[in-house]
């Protein structure tokens, strides 16, 4: 395109909609929520703030809310203001681990890499929703960061366990073969991942290394692996969305029926709270 060319700018709203994506119905805003990125470093030197194509398509398309990155780190933003941006968040995975420290314990090799940026972030932020009911879903490293936020610690490589299975992400292959279905979660009974799934049982990839060692008082197991690994959890009596779940959902969100009412129901509260400021309570299973 030569410099004196011009753009023709749609003049509606609808227009300007990405495509496959709402414009929230009645010409107000869609919710939105911040999705808590990660730093990384490209072609080894550049700085970014990154959070995942597959996360915004699951915010966008399954949740139907305006997905936000957020560059997660304590001098650039803070709670109180991304608490008021936004209407609920999602804590995204990530290569770097919750620092030991935050859960009482002596950093070693077996850790891995750490963002204390992020941890600066997250892990208040968790706490503050839990106080005041504003949704958030955790995802792997956003799960462990739930955890740790409530009480918890870590166990750093849950493979050399006895009795544990590797859950980490297979280091070869296509995108498609790495995010592959590999193992049943059983779910409490009683629980609100029973009454999301509408089955005890559901199958679910598994890509990460660390895992819950001891719960916080407040952290309800409610979803296992078959070796035993915790694998879905909530907040107990947290006014509002406080579901969390190891493995990674947002990948074929739209299309995976584990994955799509986890996203909806997501969606469903980030909507409740962004109309009135009210918590939506966990769905029950009975």
């Amino acid at each position: 395109m030569s410099r004196s060319a011009t753009l023709s700018v749609p003049s509606t709203p609808d227009a300007l909609a990405a495509p496959g994506v709402s414009s929230g119905g009645g010409g107000g805003r869609r919710p939105v929520v911040g999705i808590i990125g990660n730093t990384t470093l490209l072609n080894d030197q550049y700085e970014a703030f990154t959070g995942g194509k597959m996360n915004a398509e699951a915010i966008a398309h399954v949740s139907d809310c305006l997905p936000l990155v957020i560059p997660s780190d304590p001098s650039f933003v803070c709670v109180e203001d991304l608490m008021e941006i936004c209407d609920g968040f999602l804590l995204t995975g990530g290569r770097a681990n919750v620092h030991p420290e935050e859960y009482r314990e002596t950093e070693t090799e077996a850790h891995g890499a750490f963002d204390r940026a992020r941890d600066g972030i997250t892990l208040p932020l968790v706490r503050a929703c839990v106080e005041s009911g504003q949704p958030f879903f955790g995802v792997c490293r956003g799960f462990q960061e739930v955890a740790v936020a409530m009480g918890s610690s870590l166990h750093p490589e849950i493979r050399d366990l006895p009795g544990r299975m590797n859950h980490r992400m297979p280091p070869d292959g296509t995108i498609e073969e790495k995010f592959a279905l590999r193992h049943v979660v059983s779910c409490r009974s009683d629980g609100p991942f029973h009454k999301l799934f509408g089955a005890r049982e559901v199958l679910t990839n598994t890509l990460h290394g660390q895992g819950i060692n001891e719960p916080g008082a407040r952290v309800v197991l409610d979803g296992f692996a078959p070796d035993g690994t915790p694998e879905a959890i909530y907040i107990e009596d947290a006014p509002g969305f406080t579901l969390s779940v190891q493995w990674h959902p947002e990948y074929n969100a739209a299309n995976d029926p584990v994955s799509r009412p986890l996203f909806e129901a997501f969606g469903d509260a980030v909507r409740a709270w962004a109309g009135q400021r009210q918590p939506v309570s966990l769905p029950r299973a009975g």
